[in-house]
């Protein structure tokens, strides 16, 4: 077992619960993302005993950490939302040299791979714009459970893909305060049928990921890229009005860039 994928899992997890940032782009930043994927599908091939000393650590901590952090990421984002986000700016923007690294950018980069990019920024990016604000909570019941079921897999489809934030798309389509509040309180109905749903959108999507990653990775990574880059404009809260807040969200900025900076190191030479 590789124990050490229970504190990866916990920041992955921490990330997944907060609109913008993306659980994808911290395996990433952590460089386990082409393993993860790997090791999904492996799940289901042959070989899937050995992919389970990988996942079995990573999910558990993923778990832990939406089950217990729910509660505190719920709070920071109501009354320390900008200083929040700002951490997740630093984190995301350190972790851009990494994968330009890892991508071989000088040498493989040609320029419809820089229109791939500047594509994929402007698609996550638009986002933005969508409206969204939530309806009054849902009631507990059959139409419930059908609606947070196609929720859990269109967000862990967008978890598993680096940029694009599983629950910022709950915000899009009006359940995110469902959801978290289904976590916060330990409705195991609902988290139960969202569980299964993110299961599943997780098993399809790293399918057609592998499959890009496999037939155009160059191509795959210059997307990839985009979306991360298009994610800082998703993530980015606007600046903060009083100068005391101002302070402290250059140092949770400062802060994230020194944890991606920590954790490029350590993992990208470990791997």
């Amino acid at each position: 077992m590789e124990w050490k994928n229970i504190y990866r899992g916990l920041l992955m997890g921490a990330s997944d619960v907060i609109p913008g940032v993306s659980g994808g782009t911290i395996a990433l930043v952590l460089g386990i993302y082409d393993r993860l994927i790997e090791a999904i599908n492996g799940f289901f091939g042959k070989a899937w005993k050995k992919h389970l000393g990988f996942l079995i650590p990573l999910g558990l901590g993923v778990g832990i950490a939406i089950l217990t952090l729910s509660k505190a990421i719920d709070y920071l984002l109501e009354h320390y939302p900008g200083p929040l986000k700002f951490f997740f700016l630093g984190l995301i923007l350190g972790v851009l040299p990494y994968l330009f690294h890892q991508a071989e950018a000088r040498t493989t980069f040609k320029v419809k791979h820089v229109i791939i990019l500047l594509i994929g920024a402007l698609l996550i990016a638009s986002i933005a714009f969508f409206d969204l604000s939530e309806g009054s909570e849902m009631e507990r019941g059959l139409s419930t459970y059908i609606v947070v079921f196609f929720s859990g897999i269109l967000a862990s489809a967008a978890m598993i893909l680096p940029g694009i934030s599983g629950s910022m798309i709950l915000l899009v389509i009006g359940m995110y305060h469902t959801i978290i509040n289904a976590l916060s309180n330990l409705y195991l109905d609902i988290i139960a049928v969202t569980g299964i749903g993110v299961l599943i959108g997780i098993v399809l999507m790293s399918k057609v990921i592998k499959y890009f990653l496999d037939h155009y990775h160059t191509a795959t990574f210059a997307c990839v890229i985009g979306f991360v880059i298009g994610s800082l404009v998703i993530v980015f809260p606007g600046w903060p009005e009083s100068m005391g807040r101002l302070f402290v969200s250059i140092a949770t900025f400062a802060g994230g860039l020194l944890v991606a900076y920590i954790l490029g190191r350590v993992e990208y030479k470990a791997s």
